[in-house]
């Protein structure tokens, strides 16, 4: 299993689990009614998907700018799923 990160595929492999994940929720949500709902899903996954690009980047030996772009997409998706969890707390 070395082979996965040697070779850079853990990531991509990782962000294709959180696709599915995403996806499967999304449909148990739309089927049963039960489960979070689209926006809450995408909050909650999104600040994972966007480290696991940049980690991604930096396997590949991309150039900074694009693992720094991820990054920072990564700690604005945290930001606003905070957000949204303080709000729904009643704090």
């Amino acid at each position: 299993m070395g082979w996965l990160f040697t070779d850079g595929l853990v990531a991509p492999l990782l962000l294709g689990f959180v696709l599915v994940e995403a996806a499967l929720l999304h449909v148990l949500h739309r089927r049963s009614g039960r489960g979070l709902p689209p926006a809450d899903i995408l909050a909650l996954l999104a600040p994972g998907a966007c480290l696991m690009l940049a980690l991604w980047a930096a396997m590949a030996g991309a150039w900074w700018g694009w693992i720094g772009l991820a990054l920072t997409a990564a700690l604005a998706a945290h930001l606003v799923d905070l957000r949204r969890r303080w709000r729904g707390s009643g704090g």
